[in-house]
């Protein structure tokens, strides 16, 4: 059964996402096309089977053809169903491939495949023949949350270690463009999230949340509202916000929210599936075509969001 068929899907504001992403393709004169790279286990290849049944994009297999038609056999896919673009063995041709497809705009998305994360990352951001765009490389998730009354997105929880401002100020816009673009949020609340609500010179993340604020004051991020620190507690709930007195139109209603760092971000995501039930779509963000980075964790719904989003996203 397609991922979001069912009226009693677990998670059905991701379902509702790739509702539209399957609209979306289906009213295209051809579904899109994704670039699933180098997909050479049974894993990836269910995947791919997965996504073209779910009618959100047309996958295209970049690697080598023979590994790839055994990864098929071990899952039970019939491998004639779809394109293969054929390389040599090694996963690095299939990312550098990859990404020339997409720089040629034959792909509108890349997924990781069974490649390592710093193989197909590596040749996306390769200067040059790379795809690399205006602002910094970054990471998003879009959580369906069972306690949240909407999306939630968290940024950035994958890519950058310890982002100095500048850093922060370009996952802000990346995630920003993508709440607009792909989920038509035209007024996107975004909430900067620290170890406490006040400004502390000696903790960095309120600092930045400060210039931050002050930066959308300055029209960088235009329909976006964008308020901070909050502590954790006050940024998800309304009501911790007022038991601590905070007048806010972010507080307990975020779109969005900033993590301090790499560390923090990454936590949280998990806490939220692990512990809070939640499930998510993610994408790096900042290159010429949106990437999605698969974990071997991910459940095959949240691999088929993710493909849901990137294609909304492509469609900006």
């Amino acid at each position: 059964m397609p991922f979001g068929s069912s009226p009693a899907a677990p998670h059905p504001r991701l379902a509702a996402l790739v509702a539209s992403a399957r609209e979306r393709a289906a009213s295209a004169a051809a579904p899109p096309a994704l670039g699933l790279v180098h997909p050479c286990d049974a894993l990836a290849l269910e995947a791919a089977s997965r996504i073209a049944a779910a009618g959100v994009a047309r996958p295209l297999l970049v690697g080598a053809r023979e590994s790839i038609l055994a990864a098929a056999d071990a899952a039970g896919v019939d491998a004639r169903t779809f394109e293969i673009v054929a390389t040599g063995t090694a996963a690095p041709e299939a990312a550098e491939r990859a990404v020339a497809l997409a720089r040629d705009g034959a792909v509108a998305a890349l997924m990781k495949g069974s490649l390592h994360t710093d193989e197909l990352m590596s040749a996306v951001v390769a200067r040059d023949i790379g795809l690399r765009g205006e602002r910094r490389i970054s990471h998003a998730f879009v959580f369906d949350l069972p306690r949240y009354h909407k999306l939630l997105a968290l940024a950035d929880c994958v890519v950058n270690i310890a982002p100095n401002l500048a850093t922060k100020r370009d996952i802000v816009g990346n995630a920003v463009a993508l709440l607009q673009g792909a989920l038509g949020i035209a007024a996107p609340k975004v909430g900067i999230v620290a170890a406490v609500e006040t400004v502390n010179p000696q903790i960095p993340a309120t600092v930045d949340a400060q210039a931050l604020v002050e930066v959308a004051r300055g029209g960088a991020w235009p329909g976006a509202l964008v308020e901070g620190p909050f502590g954790f507690d006050n940024a998800f709930s309304a009501d911790a916000a007022r038991t601590k007195k905070i007048e806010s139109q972010v507080a307990g209603d975020c779109d969005l929210m900033l993590m301090p760092d790499l560390n923090a971000g990454n936590m949280l995501y998990k806490s939220f599936v692990y512990v809070g039930g939640g499930d998510c779509a993610g994408l790096v963000l900042g290159a010429r075509v949106p990437v999605v980075l698969t974990s071997r964790a991910d459940s095959i719904a949240s691999r088929i969001a993710s493909c849901a989003l990137a294609i909304l996203a492509a469609r900006r």
